[in-house]
């Protein structure tokens, strides 16, 4: 959530700035601004609203020029969404700026503080109290920007990533983290340098990108190396520069709609690149340095502990399933935002595996550190290299989905999905609780999977026929077994997030204890009826569906006939391994929702009050 892009150097800054705001959009916001130093004066536009709505504000209010200047999607924390509030902020003097990201904790007592020194407030916003607090400390310290800010930082509580300017010193930027990703890119010669909450707002112009760390802040000055220093002691950091892989083409639409059915047609080739290099078919081998290098740790694991949140935390629950059927771990499955308050008991024998698209989930984040303070090993799950979470865990693995820019997961889940059963896999036949004649099949059904997910996707147009004649539906149930019980939680979300329309995920069994009093003949419900799995159970199950007047759409393996005579629409997906069948069953349900939200005339890829990656709590 919220979003700063930032640049100094000799090109015109603002298309830099305001490209750079429409590429983070996805991380969600309700408001955007920017600021720009043409030299002489600090000129600043912001607005509720889109960025779209800020580009019109900006050709009415100030000229464009300017080598220098930063801008900021505001989600909104402390002070509701409206033009004062919005980012960036000045100090009273209005020689600084800033723009932040995260929540301040004390920024009340600070307030009031400096209030008691002859402060005033604009907004409501703790950014202002930040920025106001950085130049008292300038002030009475008598000490440069990046002293000040270092020093007011040791002062506050909270989570930030923050940029800040002093038209004093107009040659820099100052940049701090702690709880909020923050990426800066270098120009050639370090004639230049880009900041944005993560790379796609400068990939066109640089590679060389440096990611600071929790703690960390970094003085940026034209024509000089970029130092960093720890925030709580001032001392130099010696950083790496990252060469980053991303490239334009990733995070453009290429002629989709939207960027969410974009990554709905790319999870075949993103379940390709996972296993790619990874899984050896021919010789029998998944290869994972993560996993290789600490398989003691996971074969000696009294058992697995998977901390997630949303898309992340079903795919968690999948793999719950994969662990404990093919290598006969024990696993619990933990949300991160109540793991991390309630007091866990966790071992040094313990293995965390934590799961995150963005690698930046500010609860999952804060439950690996917990698990590490208690000497457990942590292994990191997650899409984006050089994220917080694949720093902070003591190995793991990427994913290789790509860019996911939609707000709703869909290839982060099934690409997840596949690295765990990868993971599954090799712990299971180490650990002997696989044949490798089991073992084989696995492989070569895996190696099948992305075909077969294309197939899928060539329904479409079915799923769109169904979605017109349930879009003005208030509710929905969706109902799965085994595998397939977090498809149908990961399904009811889908439509929750991007419709707004109200659904559930239940096992299917627990229809009979509470939600079979909700159907009628106006209730949706999603059945996932796969053979694979206690399938004359779930028969069952749709045929008490049926006898009180509920719709059923029914994904059932291809070539049923027993359900299709039973079903209102049926959707058929292709035969696999009981184990795999959530990389299919979750295709038909993704594009389900998506169609219903597009019928609705909803944002499909910023629905409201949701963003891309939850870095405040």
């Amino acid at each position: 959530m919220c979003g700063i892009t930032g640049y100094i150097g000799f090109r015109d800054a603002y298309p830099i700035i305001i490209n750079g705001l429409k590429r983070l959009e996805y991380r969600g916001y309700d408001s955007a601004g920017l600021i720009l130093y043409d030299g002489d004066t600090i000129k600043m536009s912001k607005t509720k609203g889109k960025v779209s709505d800020l580009e019109k504000q900006v050709e009415k209010e100030i000229s464009k020029g300017g080598n220098i200047g930063f801008g900021h999607t505001r989600w909104a924390t402390h002070g509701v969404p409206n033009d004062v509030n919005s980012h960036p902020h000045f100090s009273e003097s209005e020689n600084l700026a800033i723009v932040h990201n995260g929540i301040i904790e004390n920024y009340d007592t600070i307030k009031k503080e400096l209030i008691n020194r002859g402060y005033t407030f604009k907004s409501d916003t703790d950014t202002e109290v930040l920025i106001n607090l950085i130049e008292e400390v300038k002030k009475q310290e008598n000490v440069k920007l990046g002293k000040a800010v270092q020093i007011a930082l040791s002062e506050v509580v909270g989570a930030y990533a923050i940029t800040v300017f002093d038209k004093t010193k107009p040659n820099e930027f100052v940049v701090a983290r702690l709880g909020s990703p923050i990426a800066i890119g270098i120009g050639t010669n370090n004639k230049e340098f880009f900041i944005a909450s993560d790379a796609s707002p400068f990939i066109e112009y640089t590679k060389n990108c440096v990611y600071l760390e929790d703690g960390e802040m970094a003085i940026i000055k034209i024509g000089r190396a970029i130092r960093v220093r720890k925030i709580q002691d001032d001392s130099l950091v010696d950083y790496s520069v990252l060469q980053l892989k991303l490239n334009l083409e990733q995070i453009e639409k290429g002629g989709y709609d939207h960027f969410m059915l974009k990554e709905i047609y790319e999870q075949p080739k993103a379940i390709t690149d996972t296993f790619r290099g990874r899984m050896l078919v021919n010789k029998g081998l998944i290869r994972m340095a993560g996993v290789d290098d600490n398989i003691q740790k996971f074969l000696n694991a009294k058992r697995i502990i998977i901390v997630a949140c949303g898309t992340s935390w079903h795919a968690g629950l999948v793999a719950e399933y994969l662990f404990e059927d093919i290598a006969r771990i024990p696993v619990e499955v933990e949300y991160g935002s109540e793991f991390r308050y309630r007091n866990p008991i966790i071992n040094e024998d313990d293995i965390v595996i934590a799961i995150s698209q963005s690698g930046e989930t500010a609860d999952t984040l804060a439950a690996i550190k917990m698990a590490k303070s208690k000497d457990a090993f942590v292994f990191g799950v997650c899409n984006v290299v050089g994220s917080s979470i694949a720093r902070e865990a003591h190995a793991g693995a990427y994913t290789h989905a790509g860019p996911e820019i939609g707000v709703a997961s869909t290839k982060a889940f099934t690409t997840q999905i596949t690295l765990l059963s990868l993971i599954a896999l090799k712990l299971g036949l180490a650990n002997g609780n696989i044949s490798k004649t089991n073992y084989h099949t696995y492989l070569r059904e895996m190696e099948l999977i992305p075909k077969k997910v294309e197939s899928l996707l060539a329904i479409n147009d079915k799923v769109k026929y169904i979605a017109n004649i349930y879009k003005d539906a208030t509710n929905f149930l969706y109902l799965g077994r085994g595998f397939n019980f977090p498809v149908a939680l990961e399904g009811a979300l889908k439509l929750k997030e991007i419709s707004y329309i109200h659904a559930e995920g239940y096992p299917a069994a627990e229809m009979k204890h509470g939600p079979i009093a909700l159907i009628d003949e106006n209730m949706p419900i999603v059945v996932i009826a796969t053979r694979k799995g206690h399938y004359e159970k779930v028969v069952s199950n749709i045929q008490e569906i049926k006898a009180r007047n509920g719709k059923i759409i029914a994904i059932v393996t291809q070539g049923d006939t027993t359900v299709k005579e039973i079903a209102d629409h049926v959707i058929e997906v292709p035969e696999t391994i009981e184990a795999f069948t959530p990389l299919l069953t979750t295709i038909p349900l993704q594009l389900l929702s998506y169609h219903i939200a597009v019928m609705l005339d909803r944002n499909v890829d910023q629905p409201r009050n949701l963003a891309k990656a939850v870095t405040v709590e």
